[in-house]
């Protein structure tokens, strides 16, 4: 397994430009008719409710209020856009799952519309997976790499809240994940370990995106 310090300074240079724009708020939906013109490069990011996406989405924009946070796991029920002006890329925030709180059917529906955005649109290049650190992978984790794996989307693993158990165990968080994930189509065999609140891991971060978006020819 590739480790972050494969990133070169020119990778993390290539990422903190990549960010360095005054990102904003672009628009929600909650009906796959809504979504906005396919445009930019699209990466979103996935998780439990209350796994800090919008803290993370925050520590990567440099803009603590661009995705809202709250204590109340679900709040974030839409898909949510944010780019910067003349994008070469964008962020989707996907709905959390995971919370027992929902109706069923809320839950129904926001499955149907993220599988239909997750098939219906060409500018996603990948989806980033958050799992919280110090739970690991859990049953609705996997049934949401289940779900990105029919849908054939490249997808990637970031631990959140790193700071909250210590390296050694976020040393074998990562390799017990990566054995997790060997055999499914659509993984990407790289692991990031991330704190928003310390700032770990948000310059990988930041390189990983940036390499896909030269990739991509972004």
């Amino acid at each position: 397994m590739e480790d972050e310090l494969d990133y070169t300074e020119t990778d993390i240079e290539a990422g903190r430009l990549l960010f360095a724009k005054p990102w904003d708020f672009v628009t929600s939906t909650a009906e796959i008719g809504q979504l906005p013109p396919t445009g930019p490069i699209e990466i979103a990011f996935a998780g439990r409710s209350n796994v800090g996406k919008s803290s993370l989405i925050n520590a990567l924009t440099g803009r603590k209020g661009l995705a809202r946070t709250s204590n109340t796991p679900g709040r974030t029920q839409m898909l949510n856009f944010f780019a910067p002006p003349e994008a070469t890329l964008a962020i989707t925030d996907m709905p959390g799952y995971g919370y027992a709180e929902a109706p069923k059917g809320m839950v129904d529906a926001w499955t149907e519309l993220v599988f239909a955005y997750l098939k219906g649109r060409p500018s996603l290049a990948r989806v980033f997976l958050l799992i919280d650190a110090r739970h690991g992978i859990k049953k609705n984790d996997e049934d949401a790499m289940t779900t990105l794996d029919k849908a054939a989307v490249n997808y990637q693993i970031v631990l959140t809240k790193a700071d909250k158990i210590k390296p050694p165990a976020v040393a074998r968080l990562k390799e017990e994940t990566a054995r997790k994930i060997a055999r499914r189509p659509a993984a990407h065999p790289v692991i990031l370990a991330t704190s928003s609140e310390k700032g770990w891991g948000i310059a990988e971060l930041k390189a990983e995106v940036a390499r896909l978006v030269a990739i991509l020819g972004g």
